[in-house]
């Protein structure tokens, strides 16, 4: 392997992607089909993302087993646990972060399917121990973590409430209630929508517990050194509910941090993308969650887009396009069911904490008038996370719009970020 500026192996490859979930995964087959280098980065210690994770030891029946499968026969070149840690557009360059040494990767195309994280919105108490994410407690579980007997409550808003509520009781856990945000008359109206969607309503139905709520939301969590109790808003009444264990979390946010930092505009809160998945940078697209929140079957039929698009093959891509639509006007109605109501925007009193990292409050933030500001004044945004759960919320509680992109997203080994240095003053990156 040649080696770059300061030392650092360069690798290529024609296709490089950004993400093994399954918007990755099926971009990777697609792409690699045509014959062309392929190289995939994640982060992960195996493919799936967050949405699949675990599956690869015992893949299910259905549209996982077979796209692991497809991803397995492959010929793309996988490269686990690898971080991002610089790019330059211009030069189609990418620093990458592995489990050993540092390396330069140079490509002709770039597809990102970066994915999307839970949004957190602050609220008494959010910060004790044993307060989760709904995805993140199912994550824990899938890890080890034992919650056999464990009182938990799940809450927030979307689908996935009822899926990993269902997860947990299988795992032993006694599900207390499920809070969803959304009343009843929007979720009513949803449910008619499946009806041209028979999968997903079989799902819906078969999931639907007895513990379920609409039109509610967790006030506060309360405990002296760890999660004993939740409030709870049920309409116009107020509950009290023992548990162990509070899983909430308000929908997804698109993780548009590398996108941006190469140059990508946004739309909204997503990366704004064209017919054939292609960015407003050239040579770069984007596909699943990180172009537009819309579950799974979107996230394939986009990635196996971008895949042929960014092989050239684009008669390939144009037959997916009545299939996207499809998946597009489902995801419609998924944001227009789980809206989030005002109430739940405006849960943070005075002293709760907004940025976890540096500990600042809502009271101080309030003071600010942008998120430049909020972050000069007070460091909201500038510990460990980078502003990935802080960011998601300021802009929800207050309206600002998060800028100043930079990378290292994560925290990176010290030689990385030389090479980075190095690279930069003589023109390969940055």
């Amino acid at each position: 392997m040649p080696r770059g500026n300061a030392g650092v192996h360069v690798k290529r490859a024609d296709i490089v992607m950004v993400g093994a979930g399954p918007a990755g995964m099926a971009a990777a087959v697609r792409a690699s089909e045509s014959g062309r280098s392929v190289t995939i980065l994640d982060d992960n210690p195996a493919e799936g993302g967050q949405i699949w994770r675990g599956a690869k030891r015992s893949p299910p029946n259905g549209q996982a087993a077979k796209w692991f499968r497809k991803f397995q026969g492959c010929r793309a070149e996988r490269i686990a646990g690898a971080n991002i840690v610089a790019g330059d557009a211009g030069s189609r360059t990418l620093l990458v972060e592995g489990s050993g040494d540092s390396f330069e990767i140079q490509f002709e195309s770039l597809i990102l399917a970066t994915g999307a994280r839970e949004l957190f919105l602050p609220f008494p108490g959010w910060t004790l121990p044993n307060v989760t994410g709904v995805g993140g407690l199912q994550a824990l579980v899938k890890s080890g973590l034992p919650v056999e007997g464990k009182r938990v409550v799940v809450a927030g808003s979307g689908p996935l409430l009822l899926a990993v509520a269902a997860y947990l009781r299988q795992h032993g856990a006694l599900v207390e209630a499920i809070a969803e945000q959304a009343d009843w008359n929007r979720l009513l109206r949803f449910g008619v929508r499946l009806l041209g969607y028979p999968s997903k309503l079989w799902q819906a139905a078969a999931l639907a517990p007895s513990a379920y709520l609409a039109g509610a939301w967790v006030t506060a969590a309360e405990g002296k050194t760890k999660l004993e109790r939740i409030q709870l808003r049920h309409g116009s009444k107020e509950r009290t509910i023992d548990c162990d264990y509070l899983a909430v979390a308000y929908g997804f946010w698109p993780n548009v941090e590398l996108p941006s930092y190469l140059g990508c505009q946004l739309r909204e809160k997503a990366v704004k993308v064209d017919e054939l998945q292609r960015t407003t940078v050239p040579h770069i697209y984007c596909a699943g969650e990180v172009a537009g929140l819309g579950g799974v079957d979107r996230a394939l039929v986009e990635g196996q887009i971008a895949g042929y698009a960014a092989a050239g093959q684009d008669n390939q891509a144009k037959a997916l396009f009545v299939a996207r639509e499809k998946t597009h006007a489902f995801a419609h109605a998924m944001q227009e069911t789980f809206t989030l109501r005002p109430e739940v925007q405006a849960l943070a009193e005075p002293h709760t904490i907004v940025c976890r990292c540096e500990d600042v409050t809502f009271e101080r933030l309030r003071s600010a008038d942008s998120w430049r500001a909020g972050k000069l004044h007070t460091r909201c945004g500038m510990g460990p996370c980078q502003g990935r759960i802080c960011g998601p919320a300021a802009q929800h509680l207050f309206g600002w719009r998060v800028e100043s992109i930079r990378l290292p997203v994560f925290p990176a080994r010290i030689g990385s970020l030389i090479s980075k240095t190095t690279s930069s003053e003589k023109g390969v990156l940055l």
